[in-house]
């Protein structure tokens, strides 16, 4: 069985242009207020603004999006906005399913989608169906996730499906049970709206991601906004434990890196 390569592990392949980006879309709400809106038009407006990335990460080839749209936390908010989101997420999912496939874009849901109304649900599973074949960007949206919960869902589905692992076990183990076992580690972690958090999402893929935050509310987020990031992200030295010294070493002998172990 081939599983995709952890961080910790082994050397993953590194290029100029991140391959999987995972994006906290935060400032909707400030966006909206700043402009007396409702709220609830900064989450529309974020709507468009995940439209435009989508466009942008074509175009850039990157390979895998992933963006936090509902936190396992989120269903703190008032109960009138929650309300709110989850018509926009419905209205958004038969909306936009179409078109995604049309633009050939593999669409998927990570996080624990029990807790939502049966027809989102249903559109989530049809939209998955539906985009299944599709390669042209692996599009996920965590949706009721978080980072806690992800690992500890791993780790008992490892045990239900492996009992004799319940006492003996390796990341290996555990990685091919988590929600994004399939997908590359985020390169690149974008958290717009100024805050400096990571708020619980993706807690086992990010550990050698590099951060970038911005003060840009996710509404105002385009293109350009993306390349800023990437302009960053090119800037920094991915050594994964390493010194400078031996990454200089393997870009000037082009030592070739493992891009996926077997497990």
């Amino acid at each position: 069985m081939l599983s995709i390569l952890s961080s910790t592990r082994a050397i993953p392949e590194i290029g100029p242009i991140p391959q999987h980006i995972a994006i906290i879309m935060d400032g909707n709400g400030r966006w909206a207020k700043k402009r007396l809106l409702p709220r609830i038009a900064g989450h529309r407006q974020g709507v468009e603004a995940v439209r435009d990335t989508l466009k942008a990460c074509i175009e850039r080839d990157i390979s895998h999006l992933t963006i936090f749209a509902f936190s396992s936390e989120n269903w703190r908010r008032p109960a009138e906005e929650v309300k709110l989101l989850m018509q926009l997420f419905l209205a958004a999912l038969e909306r936009e399913v179409a078109n995604l496939h049309q633009n050939g874009i593999r669409f998927r849901v990570i996080g624990d989608i029990s807790k939502f109304d049966p027809k989102i649900i249903d559109c989530i599973q049809r939209g998955e169906a539906l985009t299944a074949g599709n390669t042209r960007l692996n599009f996920t949206v965590a949706a009721n996730y978080g980072g806690r919960w992800d690992i500890m869902q791993a780790v008992r589905r490892m045990i239900a499906e492996n009992p004799d692992l319940a006492t003996d076990f390796d990341e290996s183990d555990v990685a091919r049970y988590l929600a994004m076992a399939n997908a590359p580690e985020p390169d690149l972690f974008i958290r717009t709206g100024g805050e400096c958090r990571i708020s619980n999402f993706l807690l086992w893929q990010l550990a050698y991601t590099e951060l970038y935050f911005t003060d840009t509310l996710w509404p105002d987020f385009d293109a350009a906004a993306l390349d800023r990031a990437i302009a960053s992200y090119r800037q920094r030295e991915r050594r994964f434990g390493r010194t400078s010294e031996q990454v200089a070493d393997q870009q000037r002998n082009k030592i070739p890196t493992i891009t996926k172990e077997k497990v």
